[in-house]
C-alpha cells in the first residue's frame, strides 16, 4: 500500500476524480489522467456490445482526442488487484514508460504506484 500522505496533491486529485467517475456511472472502474498542461480527463468503463474499453483506456483516448501530447500521471480505481498490461500500454503510448500509474481501491486508498513501464 502507498502512503497517501506522501502523494502529490495533483495525484490525489486524479484518484478522487477516478473514484467519483466509478461511483457516478455505476461501472466497475473509474480512471483519470493528467496531461502535460495539467488538464484532466475522467472516464469509466465502456461496455457496449460493439466496443469494450477499460476506464483507463477510455481516459487516455479522451486525452488524445482532446489534443494532449503527453501524460504526467494516470489513476485507476477498481476492485481488481492490478492494472492490466493493456492499460499500462495505453498510458505508455502517450506518456512514456516513466509515467506514474496509481492503482486505488474503491474507497480511494492508493494500493500501488508504479510506472507505465
Amino acid at each position: 500500500m502507498t502512503d497517501s500522505s506522501a502523494l502529490d496533491p495533483e495525484d490525489l486529485k486524479i484518484v478522487t476524480l477516478a473514484r467519483s467517475a466509478r461511483a457516478r456511472n455505476g461501472v466497475p472502474e473509474g480512471a483519470a489522467v493528467r496531461d502535460e498542461n495539467g488538464r484532466t480527463y475522467v472516464a469509466g468503463t465502456v461496455a457496449l456490445d460493439s466496443l469494450k474499453l477499460t476506464a483507463l483506456q477510455t481516459a487516455v483516448a479522451m486525452a488524445v482526442a482532446s489534443g494532449a501530447q503527453s501524460l504526467e500521471a494516470a489513476a485507476v480505481v477498481t476492485d481488481a488487484g492490478s492494472v492490466p498490461d493493456t492499460d499500462r500500454a495505453a498510458v505508455r503510448d502517450l506518456g512514456g514508460p516513466g509515467t506514474p500509474v496509481l492503482l486505488a481501491a474503491p474507497d480511494g486508498t492508493v494500493l500501488e504506484t508504479s510506472t507505465a513501464g
